[in-house]
C-alpha cells in the first residue's frame, strides 16, 4: 500500500484534558487542527469514575463523560478528531512528519504532543478488576471518597510518601506497604510519614492480593523475609509506584529528563524543536492534574498559533 500523505497546519497527538483543550483553542484560532486520539481516547480520566476537583462541575462528573464533553466542545469549533496512534515521527526538518498506524504520513507545520503518562501498576488480576472500585493511582483525585476510612498505599518514593501524608489528613488510618526495610524517598519525606501518627509503615511487605468482589475490602500481604501472609481490612487501595510518560517515539528528537518526561522551556510549551510543543502529563511529573493539563493545552495552542504567525511574517 502506498503511503497516504496529508499536510496540516496543526497536528495534535493524544487526547485527554491537554489535547482536547489545545484542540478547542487551535480550532477557534483557525488552525484547523487534526487530532489523533491515541491508544486511550480521553486519556487517564477515562478510567476515573468520579472527578470532583475540576472547576465548573459542582456535583462532580464521571471521567469518561467529562472527556466526552471536552471532545464535543472541540468538535463544535471544527476540530478534526480521529482514531489512530502515532507510531513514528521525524522532527529532523520542516515540515514535521508523523506516521499514523504505520501507514499514513502527516506533514505538519506545528505538532502539539499531548500523549500523557500511564500509571505503573502491580499487575494483579484483582487490581485491574477493582480499578475504579476502590483501587486508584491518584490519592489527590480519589482520597476524598475514603474520608474517615482505613486505606492502604503501596510505594516507597517521594510521591508515595506525599500521597500517604495527603491521605492521612482524610482517612482514619493509612497503611504504607513497603517492599524492603528502607525507602528510597528523601529523608524529609520519610520523616514526615514516620512522624504522622495514623500512618503505619508495613516494612518488607508485598501485595499478594487485593480482596473484595465488587469493591476493595482488604489486602493480603506477604512478608518478603518469611513468606508468611496476613490480611488487613481497608476500603481503598492506592498504587504510587510511579508513572511512565508516553514519550518514547519523541525521545530521539526532543529533550527529556531521566524518566522520559519531555522538557519544555519554562513558562511555555515549547520543546527544543521549533514548531513542536508539549502539554499535559507527558511533560509534567509534578502536578499531573486534569486542570493543570488543560492549562498547558491552552498554552500549547497559543504557542503554536504565535509560531505560525511569526513564520508567515518571515
Amino acid at each position: 500500500m502506498e503511503n497516504q500523505k496529508e499536510r496540516v497546519k496543526c497536528l495534535i497527538i493524544g487526547s485527554g484534558p491537554a489535547g482536547y483543550t489545545a484542540a478547542i483553542y487551535a480550532s477557534r484560532a483557525g488552525l484547523k487542527p487534526v487530532m489523533y486520539q491515541g491508544l486511550q481516547p480521553g486519556g487517564q480520566l477515562t478510567i476515573t469514575n468520579d472527578v470532583e476537583n475540576y472547576p465548573g462541575y459542582p456535583q462532580g462528573i464521571n471521567g469518561p463523560q467529562m472527556m466526552e464533553d471536552f471532545k464535543q466542545q472541540a468538535e463544535r469549533f471544527g476540530a478534526d478528531i480521529r482514531y489512530g496512534i502515532a507510531t513514528a515521527v521525524d522532527f529532523s526538518g520542516k515540515p514535521h512528519r508523523v506516521t499514523i498506524d504505520e501507514q499514513k504520513e502527516i506533514e505538519a507545520d506545528t505538532v502539539i504532543i499531548a500523549t500523557g503518562a500511564s500509571a505503573k501498576w502491580l499487575g494483579l488480576e484483582s487490581e485491574a478488576r477493582l480499578n475504579g472500585s476502590g483501587v486508584s493511582a491518584c490519592a489527590v483525585c480519589d482520597g476524598f471518597f475514603y474520608r474517615g476510612q482505613e486505606v492502604a498505599i503501596v510505594g516507597a518514593g517521594d510521591t508515595a510518601c506525599e500521597e500517604a501524608h495527603y491521605l492521612s489528613n482524610l482517612c482514619s488510618k493509612v497503611y504504607m506497604i513497603v517492599r524492603r526495610d528502607e525507602m528510597r524517598a528523601s529523608t524529609i519525606m520519610q520523616n514526615r510519614v514516620k512522624n504522622t501518627p495514623n500512618i503505619e509503615i508495613l516494612w518488607n511487605s508485598i501485595t499478594d492480593e487485593i480482596l473484595g468482589e465488587h469493591g476493595v475490602e482488604g489486602v493480603r500481604l506477604k512478608d518478603t523475609n518469611t513468606g508468611e501472609t496476613r490480611e488487613i481490612a481497608v476500603k481503598g487501595f492506592f498504587v504510587a509506584i510511579g508513572h511512565e510518560p508516553n514519550s518514547k517515539i519523541f525521545q530521539p528528537y526532543l529533550e527529556h529528563d531521566a524518566s522520559g518526561y519531555l522538557k519544555t522551556i519554562p513558562g511555555t510549551s515549547k520543546t527544543n524543536v521549533d514548531g513542536v510543543f508539549a502539554c499535559g502529563d507527558v511533560q509534567d511529573n509534578v502536578y499531573r492534574q486534569a486542570v493543570t493539563a488543560a492549562g498547558t493545552g491552552c498554552m500549547a495552542a497559543l504557542d503554536a498559533e504565535r509560531y505560525l504567525a511569526s513564520m508567515e511574517v518571515h
